[in-house]
């Protein structure tokens, strides 16, 4: 095999894997919670339109009363969540200039996570699995920042639907409320996904919108 050939066959795998790519991207999924506090609002319909106007895909869909040990799962998921949340409420208090309940990190997220599973309990949730191009990073866009009076822009959901703050949810005993979760990263995605649906939940199909979002030429649409 000559230069040119090694070249050529270079140049071939390195398009196959940019095709490769570029077709998991397109798949790409993520898990969409409209709490409790969003359903009570009736905000499905309007929380659903965000998600679904960009581009998303709507592939699987449930409403259910979820039980404490599904959210403690859900909650856990992520090996480091009890520590790194632990110590960002520390840090919060302190930031306050309020004395936390405990210097302990895993005491604290203790004490977040029997907050949130008695939330959670209270009443149904609509869980949600979106599909597209980017699709983890543009949900959490469009939801906003968690905080719904400091870090949640006006056009998220969060900003424009949500008025909660740490100060009152911290003063009430209560977790905020924010009417939605959005996964913060595929792998996290993909965990969460397995947690709330079975595989047979997630449908496969296709929309007349797709070859608009993702063919690559736009040629031929003139009959």
């Amino acid at each position: 095999m000559g230069l040119t050939d090694v070249l050529h066959f270079m140049y071939g795998v390195e398009n196959n894997f940019k095709r490769f790519r570029i077709k998991d991207m397109k798949n790409e999924k993520t898990l969409i919670l409209i709490k409790h506090d969003g359903i009570q609002r009736s905000l499905i319909g309007e929380i659903i339109k965000r998600y679904e106007r960009v581009g998303l895909k709507l592939v699987g869909a449930k409403m259910l009363v979820p039980t404490s040990e599904l959210i403690e799962s859900h909650y856990t998921v992520d090996p480091e969540w009890r520590r790194k949340t632990g110590e960002k409420t520390i840090k919060n208090y302190r930031e306050k200039g309020k004395i936390p309940p405990s210097e302990d990190p895993l005491v604290i997220t203790g004490i977040v996570l029997e907050g949130l599973k008695k939330y959670f309990i209270t009443g149904p949730v609509i869980a949600m699995v979106w599909q597209g191009a980017h699709a983890v990073q543009i949900a959490r866009k469009i939801t906003g920042g968690t905080e719904p009076f400091s870090s949640a822009d006006i056009g998220t959901i969060r900003g424009d639907f949500a008025l909660d703050s740490y100060l009152m949810s911290d003063k009430d005993g209560r977790v905020l409320r924010n009417l939605v979760h959005a996964s913060t990263s595929p792998e996290e995605a993909e965990k969460e996904i397995a947690l709330w649906f079975r595989p047979e939940e997630v449908i496969k199909y296709k929309l007349a919108q797709d070859e608009i979002l993702y063919k690559p030429s736009l040629e031929g649409f003139l009959g």
